[in-house]
């Protein structure tokens, strides 16, 4: 059955590999990001290759007020939302608590946990009218254990981790599934983003094993939103084979 998909953070990263595994999969897709260059020619791509329908929506999730205008103002045949994939999200910075920059904090707050409330509030709605629906959260091993100065971009993850398990209390009464993918070490902008750009130093964070992939994720993304009706994954840990923990990481050839 084809469904209709929104995804936050598509521009790159994970959010785009589910994108583009969700659309070859026939699905019709809403993606939003920040980069409006990024974002429509990725809508243009796939609707193009895969013969799809995608709407895209340059807003971030910060903004309330944005989130209100794009999210709360769909067009009416774009508003039975059957998935959501809550998967904009950053770390910024690798400070301890003492040495914290409070732009950091508020931008990583701002982003993984009140960001991922204000779309899902709008499209729970929309699911509890339709009386159906899934959210899929995607959070972080950050999210189940502590890392040295991991301090409020762990909070965060602690947060999402949370949210999922409350979201799943109050929607499942609508027939509204709630699942939340952890994943550990993946590849993506992620370290460059917490390095602010710092590439040789991003790149370190992944040097001597293997790490997860974008499309690791968004294969299990996938097996997630096609589970049968009366099947819920509500919490799933996906991590490469060389790391054991946030912290711990065998590293065989450094």
């Amino acid at each position: 059955m084809i469904k209709t998909v929104l995804i936050t953070g598509a521009t790159s990263g994970i959010g785009k590999a589910v994108a583009e595994l969700l659309a070859a999969a026939g699905n019709n897709l809403i993606i939003t990001g920040r980069r409006e260059a990024l974002l429509t020619g990725l809508a243009k791509r796939l609707e193009k290759s895969q013969k799809i329908k995608v709407l895209p929506l340059c807003f971030d999730v910060r903004d309330k007020i944005e989130v209100d205008n794009k999210i709360g103002n769909l067009p009416a045949e774009w508003k039975k939302i059957d998935v959501l994939v809550n998967n904009a999200g950053l770390a910024v910075g690798l400070n301890p608590v003492n040495e914290g920059i409070h732009e950091d904090w508020e931008r990583m707050i701002d982003t993984n946990i009140k960001g991922l409330l204000y779309v899902t509030r709008i499209v729970s709605n929309y699911m509890i009218e339709n009386r159906s629906g899934q959210i899929i959260n995607i959070g972080s091993i950050a999210g189940k254990s502590v890392y040295p100065n991991g301090n409020v971009y762990c909070a965060t993850k602690f947060a999402v981790d949370a949210l999922s398990k409350g979201m799943m209390m109050d929607l499942h009464k609508y027939n509204i599934k709630v699942s939340q993918i952890c994943p550990g070490a993946v590849e993506t902008e992620f370290s460059e983003v917490r390095f602010k750009g710092d590439k040789e130093r991003a790149a370190g964070v992944y040097k001597g094993y293997t790490p997860l992939v974008a499309e690791d994720i968004a294969n299990v993304v996938l097996f997630v939103v096609n589970t049968p009706p009366h099947v819920n994954i509500s919490d799933l840990v996906v991590m490469p084979v060389a790391q054991a923990s946030p912290s711990i990481i065998d590293r065989k050839d450094v």
